[in-house]
């Protein structure tokens, strides 16, 4: 469990942040906000959490524990824009905002400053409280989503197995997508209530998504030709 701490000037005025640290993020929750801009370059898929048994919606970055595949691609900016990142080491604590001094981003001297000279909060720390403010405010719109496609049993596993040259087989268990069948069964009246919540559009950018499946697959074997 991490021990925070409350950020303030007069303990981290001198703070650095460096870039979040992704190469072993191969699962980043998301929440809807951010479903249109993921979709055009990852795979947006559901997973349940471990101790509650609740859906969340990630964006897909490898094909096993501690691998993302994307990490240091043209698509690593990207990666690095998922605001579950971006907050990386910073959490909402009451009405502040609170660090884990033991996060590796603060580490060294190196990054962008925190505070400015005079105590105002730097640009790095700007973006960082936008994106705690997209997330306190997405995480349960996202929740919300969610309840409504399994009350409209629209959520279902997604079979995923992957071959690659150097003769490894993945399987990967406990990822959820939207029924396209069942999305197309759905009487008018579903689908109507669909589109002025705007979860239609939501459940599209998912299923457009599954795109980036085999690109994932690809870049994968790729990596492991070139050794």
């Amino acid at each position: 469990m991490a021990t925070l701490e409350v950020l303030n000037t007069d303990n981290h005025a001198a703070l650095r942040l460096g870039p979040p640290l992704s190469a072993d993020r191969h699962f980043v929750q998301i929440v809807v906000e951010e479903f249109e801009s993921v979709a055009a370059r990852f795979p947006i898929l559901f997973t349940k959490h471990p101790e509650t048994g609740a859906f969340y919606a990630g964006a897909l970055l490898g094909l096993k524990p501690g691998e993302n595949i994307f990490s240091g691609t043209g698509d690593g900016a990207a990666v690095e824009g998922l605001l579950d990142l971006v907050r990386q080491g910073f959490y909402i604590s009451g009405d502040h905002i609170a660090i884990d001094p033991a996060q590796p981003r603060f580490a060294g001297t190196g990054g962008q400053r925190v505070f400015e000279e005079e105590g105002l909060p730097a640009a790095a720390l700007r973006r960082v409280q936008s994106a705690l403010s997209q997330l306190h405010a997405g995480l349960p719109r996202t929740e919300q989503f969610l309840k409504r496609l399994l009350a409209l049993k629209l959520v279902e596993p997604i079979d995923l197995s992957f071959s690659f040259d150097d003769g490894e087989r993945l399987v990967l268990e406990g990822l959820y997508t939207i029924s396209r069948d069942a999305l197309a069964e759905l009487d008018d009246v579903a689908v109507i209530g669909l589109f002025r919540q705007g979860d239609l559009a939501l459940a599209q950018s998912v299923l457009g998504s599954q795109q980036h499946l085999s690109r994932l697959a690809r870049l994968r074997n790729d990596r492991l030709v070139a050794g």
